[in-house]
């Protein structure tokens, strides 16, 4: 038995047990016939929803929806296995290899309101308008605070609107910040203004910009922009402003109260605000 283990390269203990096994022996793992018909709906039920979501965000959807009616909860290895033996996954997206400029700031803060960022994106409705969307987002939480859409372009009136918005959002009618924020954006015009910063300035925020060719250095919106096209304006009716104006502000809201984000253990930017002051309070 042992020259035979070790031609095989097999433990003498598993042949043993294997050998000590009766004829009618079978694997329960494998006899074992899952019972997945309703996570199968439920999870179509989302994803007819929101097509582009993958099987984590997937995962973080069916977690809250049981939790809310106190049903036992899914594993996401098993929210993965389900969607792949029913086709459900979504096809992987070779990406390119960019040289990029090397840039090793965080973005992220570990606190509400210490750091907000800005951005801007555009889109063209099905009658070929231009909307053209500028947002204030927090560092830490990720909610979109504020945002503002035109049809003309990124100026310095909608951003110090987008500023001002923000403030009330967090602040209430407050005129100034508690604390100094920084307000961090890229080189546009729209933001390096003279009346945007000094704006800031008076409202308490202190306006950042990032290095030159650098736009990872403002990551948080740009991946914000990249969530907001993929899962939200290529789906939304938009046969026009007036009707692409409503959807994108219920895209906003689904977003700030649904949307699972990783970096917030998939949790959605208010779920984690009002986990993060449960915490605080306890």
């Amino acid at each position: 038995m042992k020259r035979v283990c070790e031609v095989l390269g097999v433990a003498r203990s598993n042949m043993a047990v294997r050998l000590a096994r009766s004829p009618d022996w079978r694997d329960g793992r494998k006899a074992r016939t899952p019972q997945d018909n309703g996570l199968v709906e439920e999870i179509q039920r989302h994803i007819g929803l929101l097509p582009s979501y993958g099987y984590c965000r997937v995962w973080a959807l069916v977690r809250r929806d049981r939790a809310q009616h106190d049903a036992p909860p899914v594993n996401a290895k098993r929210v993965y296995r389900v969607m792949r033996d029913h086709g459900l996954l979504l096809s992987r997206c070779r990406q390119l290899q960019i040289p990029a400029r090397r840039h090793d700031d965080l973005v992220a803060v570990l606190q509400s309101n210490q750091r907000w960022c800005s951005d801007g994106f555009e889109f063209r409705c099905d009658d070929g308008s231009p909307l053209r969307v500028t947002f204030a987002l927090d560092c830490c939480d990720r909610e979109a605070m504020s945002w503002a859409a035109t049809t003309a372009g990124h100026s310095g009136n909608v951003v110090r609107d987008v500023m001002l918005a923000a403030l009330e959002h967090r602040f209430g009618g407050a005129d100034l910040a508690p604390a100094e924020i920084e307000w961090l954006t890229d080189n546009g015009s729209a933001y390096i203004a003279g009346k945007t910063r000094a704006f800031a300035q008076q409202i308490g925020l202190k306006p950042v910009t990032t290095p030159v060719r650098s736009p990872q250095s403002n990551s948080m919106a740009e991946s914000f922009v990249k969530t907001i096209k993929r899962d939200y304006v290529a789906f939304m009716p938009k046969p026009d402003v007036p009707t692409a104006m409503q959807n994108l502000a219920i895209a906003f809201e689904h977003y700030n109260e649904q949307h699972p984000h990783s970096a917030l253990k998939y949790r959605s930017p208010r779920e984690f605000r009002q986990h993060q002051e449960l915490l605080t309070q306890g």
